[in-house]
Parts: structure tokens; sequence; C-alpha cells
């Protein structure tokens, strides 16, 4: 049963999550009248709900929460300097020492350990709000598009690329053996939660952190095609380690391919929400026909 600190801990960790995805101009706006030193402090908050869960699992350590104190504001200095350097947003190498700190933090699950084993996933959401701050309120980086206030068009966009992709996708894993279909159909409530379940913790964050992000940095420095193909193949890279105890090349190169398309589906209208909902229904027709 979860309790109280638990649940406190889940809104305070949601809280900037969706705070950004409806309100981001509203959010940057009001931190850039504060003082420098309180907007590069105030994501050490972070350590709250990380204290909250485990005094209440009877598993804090004070090491664990001076990183979650510590961290997002060096990674909030670093994009600072990023912002002095770099004031057109052509990419400075500290905006990619915080995507690669945040995405090797997550993939391999260096701070895992900190966490009650059935609560891992605070992990993943903190260090995302962490990058949420440092990118909007600290660098402002602008072309991200995050913004959940989806439009008609982004399930256009999105659902289109899943039609591109889907025949591939079926040929290549059914041929690997990757792929295995589960004809049948569920319940609707499950589909209904596997489909928002994986929008909103799975789909949401790597889209932000490939496409709004990554891609977007990318795109200033080599340019359209080069930034999409590179964000693809990393994005498939960080899939070496899933279902499998060593390089799991058949992830990776599905992985890879259907990076490419979660790219097209964000760089159209440079919109996160479009290109969630082609990862997310990938990930839906995958974990419930072909898993």
């Amino acid at each position: 049963m979860l309790r109280p600190p638990i649940i406190i801990a889940a809104c305070l960790a949601l809280l900037p999550f969706l705070a950004a995805a409806l309100f981001s101009e509203n959010i940057a706006r009001q931190a850039g009248r504060l003082p420098a030193w309180v907007r590069l402090s105030r994501p050490s908050v972070l350590s709250v709900p990380y204290a909250l869960v485990t005094w209440s699992a009877g598993t804090f350590r004070w090491g664990w929460f001076a990183l979650y104190a510590i961290l997002p504001v060096a990674l909030a200095i670093l994009l600072w300097n990023a912002r002095t350097a770099d004031p057109n947003q052509r990419g400075d190498w500290r905006d990619f020492l915080v995507l690669a700190v945040l995405g090797l933090a997550v993939d391999l699950r260096w701070f895992e350990p900190a966490w009650p084993a059935h609560l891992a996933i605070f992990n993943k959401m903190l260090l995302l709000d962490a990058g949420i701050y440092g990118f909007l309120v600290i660098r402002q980086l602008d072309g991200v598009g995050f913004n959940l206030r989806l439009k008609l068009r982004d399930a256009g966009i999105g659902l289109r690329e899943v039609l591109f992709y889907t025949p591939i996708a079926l040929a290549l894993g059914l041929t690997l053996g990757f792929l295995h279909l589960h004809p049948g159909w569920p319940r609707l409530a499950q589909l209904l939660g596997a489909f928002l379940f994986t929008f909103f913790f799975i789909a949401v964050p790597e889209e932000l952190f490939f496409r709004g992000w990554l891609q977007n940095l990318l795109e200033r420095r080599i340019g359209r095609y080069p930034a999409l193909f590179l964000t693809a193949t990393l994005f498939g890279l960080s899939h070496f380690n899933k279902r499998a105890v060593y390089f799991n090349w058949r992830y990776v190169l599905l992985a890879a391919l259907a990076g490419i398309f979660y790219g097209r589906a964000w760089r159209q209208e440079r919109r996160v929400g479009a290109s969630a909902i082609t990862h997310t229904s990938v990930d839906t027709i995958w974990s419930l026909w072909l898993r």
C-alpha cells in the first residue's frame, strides 16, 4: 500500500513535469525575475522526494540525499554558463555534457540503488525534472516543443508516422525473431491504461530528451538529416541492455529505426506531443500484441 509520504513525493516529482508541459512560458517568465542565486539553487528541492520516499521505507542515506540536492544545481550552473557562452543557442559543449550525464544516469541506472526496488521510477522522474528546469528556466532553449496541450494535428502527424514505421518493423522484427504475434483483443480499460501509462512515463520523457533537447541541439550543429539519424542511432543504442543480459542488437536496430520516425514526427512542427503519440502507439502495439 502506498504510504502518504510516497504519495506526496509522487506529487512533488510530477509537479515540475506537468507544470512545464502546460505552462512553460509562464514558468520561464516568472523564474526570470528571480535573482540568479535563487534560480540556480532552486533545483536542490528535488532532494525532498528522495527524502520522503526513503525515510518512510527506512532506506534513507545522506550520500544519496546530497547527490539529489547537488547534482541538479551543478547541471543548472553548467547550463547557465552555456547560455552565457552560446547566446545564439548553437549548442555548447556544456549542453551535451548535461545530456550525457542525464542520459547515462537513467540508461545505466547509476542511481537506482538509492531507491526501494519497486520505486526506482522516482529516479527517472527527478532527473527529468532537473533537465526540464535546466533547459527551460536556466538555458531557455527554444524550439523544444514541450507542450502537452495537444492538438488534433499532433495526433495526425504522430499516427501517420506509425503507419509508415509499422510495416517495416513487422517485416524486420518477425524475420529476426524479435517480434512474436499474439492475436487477441485486450479489454478497453487495459488498452487505455497501457496507452496513458506509456505516454506519460515512457514516451514523453524520452521524446523530450531525444527529440526536444538532443535532436534540437544537434540540428543547430550538424544539420537536419545528420541530426535525425544520429539521434535515432543514439536512441537505438540506449536500448542495448533492455530485455537481455548483454548487447541486444535486435532491440537496438528496431529502436533506431523507430527513432527515425519519432524524429520525423517531432521535427515537422517541433512538438514533443506529436512524436510522443508515435512512440506511445508503437510501444502499446508492441506490448499488447507483439512482445
